[in-house]
């Protein structure tokens, strides 16, 4: 059948009314929805960059959708506590989860996990997208990436990095760096990111893979020596510093992110509605002050735009834990 009979036919269907009966619920639950408040679940602890981030965010989606948006941390297992109880919610839009890196990098690394995060949740935007930065300990005889790999190629295995933990975008930054420059740098990993900031400031690991909101204090008066960042581009927080890509690994780019999804079964027109009203937000002057000052660089994207984006991270990072035999459970 052509498109244009296809048109012809859907016109006299809307005329005489047949397709009204079905578009209706539809309709209803877009326009209804929220009939509640929204709770808005943080799957990391109170205080930290993610909790933050959430609590600029949803007074002003509360605005935008007319009921109120109730943060609960709910912390552990690299997300999937957060995640499971956000599935064993209702699948009517009252129940969103906030979700970061990990959400991709669980299944690239094997994480035995009861659901598939593109299967059983529905994309709905793309938040913020944030830097890591590598920094050096001034005993560290680098200062420049281009240095520590040079450092590093002569000692495999010496060098050793901190992270937040294991399978985190700060962990992946440096296996994509032993991968993509054939070095050997150690994974030490902490309990978050505070206690590998202190380490590294002791000098009790030479190297750290940090997000960018606690790592400036320590840029200036060299504390700390910023070696790279590991975006594509150079950070808005800190444009003075290149990226590793600039520094002689084309191609580098280990980001970390945020974005917001719901239950797969949450109808189509209340997850475009909730992307609509979130990307509003997301271009508000002050939001993206607010959130620029905590060193995140806001996104803002459709559905399925999120949704190509998690899939593509899937991939990324499924290939880099291969090469680097990375599994958690093999």
């Amino acid at each position: 059948m052509s498109v244009s009979n296809t048109k012809f036919i859907l016109k006299l269907l809307f005329r005489s009314g047949v397709l009204l009966p079905l578009l209706w619920p539809a309709l209803t639950v877009a326009q209804n929805y929220p009939t509640r408040q929204i709770r808005y679940i943080v799957p990391q602890a109170p205080g930290g960059s993610s909790d933050t981030l959430a609590r600029v965010l949803a007074p002003r989606l509360a605005a935008a959708l007319g009921q109120a948006v109730v943060i609960d941390n709910r912390p552990g297992a690299t997300g999937i506590i957060g995640a499971e109880l956000t599935l064993n919610s209702p699948p009517d839009g009252h129940t969103l989860l906030q979700v970061a890196t990990s959400h991709a990098t669980n299944t690239a690394m094997g994480v035995k996990m009861s659901f598939d995060p593109l299967r059983d949740f529905a994309a709905i935007a793309l938040i913020s997208q944030q830097p890591n930065i590598w920094l050096a300990h001034p005993s560290l005889p680098a200062r420049n990436m281009k240095q520590l790999v040079a450092f590093a190629r002569t000692r495999p295995g010496v060098v050793d990095f901190a992270s937040s933990g294991t399978g985190g975008s700060q962990h992946l930054a440096g296996e994509l760096l032993n991968v993509m420059t054939g070095i050997r740098i150690m994974h030490v990993p902490y309990k978050g990111s505070p206690p590998a900031l202190t380490d590294t400031l002791a000098g009790r690991v030479a190297l750290m893979s940090s997000t960018m909101a606690p790592a400036l204090p320590y840029l200036k008066g060299g504390r700390l020596h910023p070696l790279a960042v590991t975006s594509a581009k150079r950070s808005l927080a800190a444009p003075d510093v290149p990226t590793v890509a600039e520094s002689g690994v084309p191609g580098y780019e280990a980001i970390a992110w945020q974005g917001l999804v719901a239950p797969a079964k949450v109808p189509a027109e209340v997850i475009n509605r909730v992307s609509e009203e979130l990307q509003r937000v997301l271009k508000i002057a002050e939001v993206r002050r607010q959130l620029m000052e905590q060193g995140y660089e806001p996104a803002g994207s459709s559905a399925a735009e999120f949704n190509a984006f998690t899939r593509s991270e899937i991939v990324k990072w499924s290939k880099v834990t291969a090469a680097a035999g990375l599994r958690v459970n093999q």
